[in-house]
């Protein structure tokens, strides 16, 4: 199975996005838009810069855990990944995404 994006309305009424890989796993959630055009906007963007390595920040949690940003162009974060426990896993979490995003699909939860 694919991965897919999936659009939704949170609790606070701001748009979101989340990329899931095949198995159903979340590999990359949004920060939230007030409207919805703009969650569009950033599941395009993530489409377009996720093939690119360099728009990857490779980071450390303060717990020592590890994750990573994806970001625009612009250098703004479009999606954030959760708390690996080993670089490895944020590793293979970056592949991930790199593989599912640029064809997935998008079903709209809203």
């Amino acid at each position: 199975m694919a991965g897919k994006f999936e659009l939704y309305e949170d609790k606070a009424g701001e748009y979101r996005f989340r990329l899931k890989a095949g198995n159903g796993e979340i590999i990359l959630a949004s920060e939230g838009y007030t409207q919805k055009a703009s969650a569009e906007n950033g599941i395009a963007s993530v489409k377009t810069n996720s093939p690119n390595d360099d728009r990857y920040e490779r980071k450390e949690t303060k717990s020592g855990g590890h994750m990573f940003n994806l970001k625009a162009s612009n250098g703004q974060v479009i999606g954030t990944s959760e708390s690996y426990t080993s670089t490895s896993g944020r590793d293979n979490g970056i592949e991930s995404v790199k593989r599912n995003a640029p064809d997935a699909r998008v079903e709209d939860l809203t």
